[in-house]
């Protein structure tokens, strides 16, 4: 096991999960990985979870769909559970299907329902672009035009943030003809965790449904999709789930919404359980979040899934907050007393407000920020850049140590002395 040091004033209390993840190598040495945003290591129990799967195919085809504990058939309802309790719900309102952007076209059809009076879409301004043009098409699909029927919210001027306030503002003037506001866990560029809860409420207010797209919250930071009263929500698998390239994605339906005649495009697996067999023309849906699926799952997209959950009920989501605020306020602060003459970090400092991603902007301009992130990648250092000039850097608590934000600040601090900056 790989000796890790101490984080000061906490309890370092996942000392050995590191060692459960492949980290890749450069000229010999660990990578120091901060790209779990966009892609998560691989758990090394990956492979044999991977291995099973086939070889159940290979040993009984067709059969495997009815042998033995793992048999698939009801393959997907083995990661119902941990599903439920990494997003804070009940569940009947979790499943494993699809992508990202296939379920939340998938929660439009039910939840974007415009009429003459109500029919725009609220989002913040630079969402992530598949989202924005996920709403864009839903709007022209159903006959309007994202240059009137879209609201885009952005940062007051020279702010990096959005407060919630600013969405109350926008609801008290149009909520009454917003129909949908889908909003982010966290925000993928500046790395601002939101208020679900809070959201959620000020849409039910205003008589809007409320969605949020979790793809940088869930598996980041605590998610309690149920007590938010969300109407739904979405997520992938890839980042912080560790769940590999690709990863079968997330949907969250609130029980509410359980056997509701809710409008959906169906697909037979989506049809209850007792009677799908039955090969019937009439679908009948499954209650709860089941009645969205399409097709039968894939086997091997959820097999490394379950990997996943696995660790994460090891460890403890407390636990992982816990260790996410020490890890990222070391980062922080190291990051502020060290070279803030040169960064700026675009995260909030509150770590109630943030997870453990921190969105970085060199202040001497894009063509130097770039550099600083090349950098840091010859030297074994993997963080990600966004345009136009953000490098990302998140260090996940499941496999992070503090060794790796000590040698993130070195870098770029030997980077900025060095004046290849300028």
């Amino acid at each position: 096991m790989t000796r890790q040091p101490q984080l000061p004033g906490t309890e370092d209390a996942l000392p050995s999960l590191r060692d459960e993840f492949a980290i890749p190598l450069h000229g010999g040495r660990e990578v120091a990985y901060f790209c779990g945003n966009s892609l998560g290591l691989m758990p090394t129990a990956t492979p044999a979870a991977l291995d099973r799967v086939v070889a159940q195919w290979r040993t009984h085809a067709v059969e495997a769909h009815f042998t033995d504990a793992d048999a698939w058939m009801p393959y997907h309802q083995l990661v119902r559970d941990g599903l439920a309790r990494i997003a804070g719900a009940k569940p009947i309102e979790v499943v494993a299907m699809n992508t990202l952007t296939t379920n939340l076209h998938l929660m439009l059809v039910s939840f974007y329902r415009p009429t003459p009076q109500r029919r725009k879409i609220l989002i913040e301004a630079r969402a992530f672009p598949s989202d924005r043009h996920a709403v864009a098409s839903q709007i022209i699909y159903h006959g309007g035009d994202p240059a009137t029927d879209l609201i885009e919210l952005a940062p007051e001027p020279g702010a990096h943030t959005i407060d919630v306030g600013q969405i109350e503002e926008v609801l008290a003037r149009e909520g009454e003809r917003i129909a949908l506001i889908l909003w982010p866990g966290v925000q993928y560029a500046s790395g601002q965790r939101f208020d679900l809860a809070a959201i959620a409420k000020l849409g039910a207010r205003y008589g809007c449904r409320t969605g949020f797209d979790l793809a940088h919250a869930i598996g980041n930071v605590p998610v309690d999709l149920h007590d938010s009263g969300a109407d739904f929500a979405v997520w992938c698998s890839y980042k912080y789930l560790n769940s590999g390239p690709g990863a079968i994605a997330g949907c969250f339906v609130h029980e509410r919404h359980a056997r509701a005649d809710l409008p959906r495009f169906a697909g037979w697996w989506g049809h209850e359980a007792a009677t799908r067999f039955r090969m019937g023309p009439n679908f009948v849906p499954s209650p709860g979040a089941d009645g969205w699926q399409l097709s039968n799952p894939s086997i091997l997209a959820l097999a490394p899934l379950r990997v996943s959950l696995d660790q994460f009920d090891r460890a403890g989501l407390a636990a992982l907050r816990r260790r996410s605020i020490a890890l990222t306020g070391w980062l922080a602060n190291a990051l502020e007393q060290d070279l803030s003459e040169h960064l700026e970090i675009l995260t909030p400092a509150d770590p109630a407000q943030r997870g453990c991603q921190l969105s970085l902007r060199v202040r001497a301009g894009r063509d130097a920020g770039r550099r600083a992130f090349e950098h840091l990648a010859r030297d074994g250092i993997i963080c990600d850049w966004r345009e136009p000039d953000v490098i990302r850097a998140s260090p996940a608590p499941l496999y992070n140590h503090l060794a790796d934000c000590e040698r993130l600040v070195e870098a770029l601090r030997d980077h900025f002395r060095s004046g290849s900056s300028s």
